[in-house]
């Protein structure tokens, strides 16, 4: 079971980090924003736009075949890791800075993260002991 939520959650976080880094380059592709059918054209006419669309469909299968069997409190916690792997994504592909309050944050939702895990474990382990 453990080996099946890694990969899971694995598949989550690159599913949803290639969605939201490929909406932000379809954007930046389709600048200047404006609602005009030029616009849509060129959003349409991008390829990152189709990249976008394929991580959020991937994601929604990964995440509804997690809950099947994750508990529910810990797996929306790992589900926003996503927050951390899009910001260091986009430190390499954007040149985006790690700026200090980015930095807490991201080590608040690792540890928010960490907390939730041991947490459920615990209760795991009282649960067989029971």
């Amino acid at each position: 079971m453990r080996r099946f939520y890694l990969i899971g959650f694995t598949l989550l976080m690159l599913f949803d980090t290639l969605g939201q880094c490929s909406f932000k380059l379809t954007g930046i592709r389709a600048a200047p924003p404006e609602f005009s059918v030029d616009w849509l054209i060129r959003i349409f006419t991008t390829p990152w736009v189709y990249v976008a669309i394929a991580g959020y469909i991937g994601a929604f299968f990964t995440w509804m075949t997690l809950l099947k069997r994750a508990p529910v409190g810990p797996a929306f916690a790992a589900s926003h890791f996503e927050v951390v792997t899009v910001m260091v994504a986009s430190i390499w592909l954007f040149g985006e800075a790690i700026t200090l309050p980015r930095l807490a944050g991201a080590i608040l939702i690792v540890s928010g993260i960490v907390c939730l895990a041991l947490a459920e474990k615990q209760l795991a382990t009282k649960h067989d002991a029971a």
